[in-house]
């Protein structure tokens, strides 16, 4: 926001100082985030600066450790790059198979959690629904309950899902449903808080129009409502997706050996070997969670013109 041309000398202070606040808060939020990712480029297997990386020395800066994430966990990873060595990368490497796990588990997790919450939300959305706020606080718990104690029930939970009727039935621990619905469960909050700020614009004459032109309650929804709800739907599925492609405590809980997903990957390299290639992992993180956090505002600001909110 601009400064008027009539603020006084008092406002004009209040501005420069408001604005190097937000700025020191700015760097003191982003700043352990930034360093990562110079030193993901060292030449050498050091966590810190080298002197060639301060003096901006091209021999500083090399591209080595890029290349480890896709050679650790090889059995050849020295052969030539041929076709045969994309293979043995595709079902060898460990950081490969880790993202492959990443991917699969997150994209299973954000299906479930989206179709889920977005029913719940437009449920919620109801101003018929009884205990709404009972309701509310319910379903999105597993966001403010700690993440240890969420993955501790969901354990043992997963160890026997059929213990309340007394039965005994398959193990979900150590297997992809069974990490896929532990992080659903975690993404269906934010899909919920997301869907619902949608729905609190929501103009629900339409629905009631829709109805006395004789249209059926899917026809409604997936022509009135889904249109228009359709950007909070997706925000709400990338938060979702970013929930489980960070999710660490929940899959050393329920994850067996064939589903180590990246954060698990970065959390077994710390303790057994440290290195840089976990700063370029990081790196990519970054990068990744940036895409995902530009196009969530994106979709943002395209459903406040939808449901015609102006500003910023």
């Amino acid at each position: 926001m601009a400064l008027p041309t009539y603020a006084d000398p008092l406002e004009r202070a209040w501005h420069y100082a408001y604005l190097a606040i937000c700025t020191m808060i700015f760097v003191f939020l982003i700043a352990p985030i930034i360093v990562i990712i110079p030193l993901s480029f060292n030449a050498e297997p050091f966590f810190t600066f080298t002197r060639k990386m301060l003096t901006l020395d091209p021999q500083g800066y090399s591209l080595r450790w890029y290349d480890a994430l896709l050679t650790v966990g090889m059995q050849t990873p020295d052969a030539p790059r041929d076709g045969s060595w994309w293979s043995d990368l595709w079902q060898n490497a460990a950081w490969v198979q880790a993202a492959r796990n990443s991917v699969i588990i997150g994209l299973g997790a954000t299906v479930l959690s989206t179709g889920l919450g977005t029913l719940a939300a437009l449920g919620l959305s109801r101003p018929e629904m009884p205990y709404r706020r009972l309701i509310m606080a319910v379903l999105i718990s597993p966001m403010i309950v700690p993440v240890i104690i969420v993955a501790t029930g969901m354990f043992f939970f997963f160890s026997n899902p059929c213990v309340m009727l007394g039965v005994e039935c398959g193990r979900l621990t150590s297997s992809y449903a069974g990490v896929v619905l532990a992080h659903a469960v975690l993404g269906v909050p934010f899909v919920i808080i997301t869907v619902t700020a949608t729905l609190s614009g929501f103009d629900q004459s339409l629905i009631r129009a829709a109805s006395s032109l004789g249209a059926r309650p899917p026809t409604i929804f997936f022509n009135v409502i889904l249109p228009l709800i359709l950007p909070g739907v997706i925000s709400g599925g990338l938060f979702a997706f970013i929930t489980s492609f960070d999710e660490v405590v929940a899959v050393m809980f329920i994850a067996g050996p064939d589903q180590q997903t990246i954060p698990r990957q970065m959390w077994n390299g710390i303790r057994e070997q440290i290195s840089p290639t976990i700063l370029a992992v990081a790196t990519i993180l970054v990068a990744l969670s940036i895409a995902l956090l530009t196009t969530i505002e994106l979709l943002r600001r395209r459903s406040d013109r939808l449901r015609g909110v102006t500003g910023r």
